[in-house]
């Protein structure tokens, strides 16, 4: 009972943002509608994520005096709003935590955004890992 109340007051202190850690087949079942997108195949997506997140919508990754976000990791340097960078630019104008969450449908515009502006290889991860043999990307479900 003693353990019990800490992790009911932690519980209630610090509410857990909804986040998902998705599978390749989820992930491809959410992404279907960009396949093509830019030009790009959708198992070139689902790699590129996966090198990326970990399919983790709350990956934080921080680097270079800047942090990415969640699923697609987008940087509050350029794209999203964050006390951390107060001058960023803001393209996609949301805040960063947004892409923190479970529903990526913010997460999805904000990339439309970078691929349109930057292209796949905003994401480095891409082009070292995600352009050959991309079999093992595909989810047999769809």
């Amino acid at each position: 009972m003693r353990s019990f109340v800490p992790l009911f007051l932690v519980g209630i202190l610090f509410p857990a943002i909804p986040a998902k850690q998705f599978t390749k087949c989820e992930l491809s079942q959410l992404l279907k509608d960009i396949d093509g997108y830019g030009g790009i195949a959708l198992p070139e997506f689902i790699c590129t994520m996966f090198h990326t997140s970990g399919y983790d919508t709350q990956a934080i990754v921080e680097s270079n005096g800047s942090t990415e976000y969640g699923l697609f990791q987008i940087s509050n340097k350029f794209w999203c709003k964050s006390s951390q960078v107060p001058q960023s630019r803001n393209i996609c104008d949301i805040s960063c935590d947004k892409f923190l969450d479970d529903d990526i449908t913010d997460d999805i515009m904000c990339a439309k955004k970078i691929l349109d502006i930057k292209g796949i290889d905003y994401w480095l991860a891409h082009k070292a890992l995600c352009t050959e043999k991309l079999e093992q990307w595909l989810c047999e479900k769809l």
